[in-house]
């Protein structure tokens, strides 16, 4: 019988895509087994065509399963699945607890929120911090499985690449045509480059290099999208909220430069091997910055490199003053994409 391995999986997008290598390395130890992934339902889009899966479970915490009984239900989903091992990638005590309430004989995870004794193989954390991707693939090492790789994945079909081809078309966009995506979004305020500069560089990128603009990223970047074509001079393309999780990598893959903040649709460009710059402050691009195979640069501002005297990597969501990116120029990012595209 086919070994049965569940995955627990971490909450945010471009923390999922950092788990990627780790999915390909259990796949690639266990090609005969079937392999599920247990994900937050907003980053169900961002596995739900990875062919090393066999499953995805929804884990709805903030819904559903808010509730006892509600956990009570995905236990019982959990055990009638017969899991033979569970591989913790998230920290929770929960996550580590419902894996034994559901009866899976193998729990492996790092000794974290005091749920060592409910696992069967208890990790340590690391003596240093070390990047995402290696933090998940220590959890295989570990277990034994030697990591084929380090880069990152995310899948697109046909259909999605012709929902972005056609998209582009009927913005006049040709399949000659040099396209840059601007992604001027981030998951809080201070990861993000200026909105006046992204309007500086898209109109640089479009008068001196012939591109075509296209402002991207999700929903809730809409109004962020607009505000830098607002700014522009030259004509852009706003996309963002007009795409899927997969659209969005469908477009990222056709463009010819992605210029973002730290935030997922940056990783999913790097997944999607699209020449990338990444603009980094507040956080470390050693510890969540692009990282395997790929065409990537990243430019980091001052208080990334400490000129500003700050602590990096921080979390300070309240910061106003947005120095540390406000260190990275108009100028520096052309000519980082002038070559690039050269």
């Amino acid at each position: 019988m086919a070994k049965r391995i569940l995955i627990v999986n971490v909450n945010w997008v471009g923390d999922v895509i950092f788990s990627t290598p780790f999915i390909r390395a259990v796949r690639m130890a266990n090609p005969d087994a079937h392999i599920a992934c247990l994900l937050h339902p907003r980053c169900k889009d961002m596995l739900e065509r990875n062919p090393r899966l066999d499953e995805i479970i929804i884990y709805d915490e903030e819904g559903l399963h808010k509730s006892l009984p509600g956990k009570l239900r995905l236990v019982l989903e959990l055990r009638r699945k017969r899991f033979d091992t569970a591989f913790l990638l998230h920290r929770s005590f929960t996550k580590a607890l419902l894996t034994y309430m559901a009866g899976i004989k193998e729990r492996i995870g790092y000794a974290t929120k005091n749920r060592r004794n409910i696992l069967t193989a208890a990790v340590e954390d690391p003596d240093g911090e070390i990047h995402k991707v290696e933090y998940f693939l220590n959890i295989a090492r570990a277990s034994g499985i030697n990591p084929a790789g380090v880069s990152y994945e995310f899948f697109v079909e046909d259909p999605d690449r012709r929902s972005a081809g056609e998209m582009l078309a009927k913005e006049g966009v040709s399949e000659k045509d040099t396209v840059a995506v601007l992604c001027p979004g981030g998951n809080w305020g201070p990861k993000r480059w200026p909105k006046e500069r992204f309007a500086a560089l898209g109109d640089m990128l479009a008068e001196k290099m012939g591109a075509k603009i296209v402002i991207s990223g999700s929903g809730k970047d809409e109004a962020l999208a607009g505000d830098v074509k607002r700014m522009m001079k030259s004509p852009a393309i706003v996309t963002a909220g007009r795409t899927t999780l997969r659209g969005l990598g469908a477009l990222l893959e056709r463009a010819n430069l992605v210029v973002a903040n730290d935030s997922g649709p940056m990783h999913m460009a790097v997944a999607m091997k699209t020449r990338t710059i990444a603009l980094f402050g507040p956080t470390s691009p050693e510890l969540t910055g692009p990282y395997g195979d790929g065409k990537y640069s990243v430019l980091v501002g001052r208080s990334g490199s400490k000129d500003a005297g700050c602590q990096v990597p921080c979390y300070d969501l309240a910061c106003g003053s947005n120095d540390c990116m406000a260190g990275i120029t108009v100028a520096d990012v052309f000519e980082k994409a002038r070559r690039m595209l050269s």
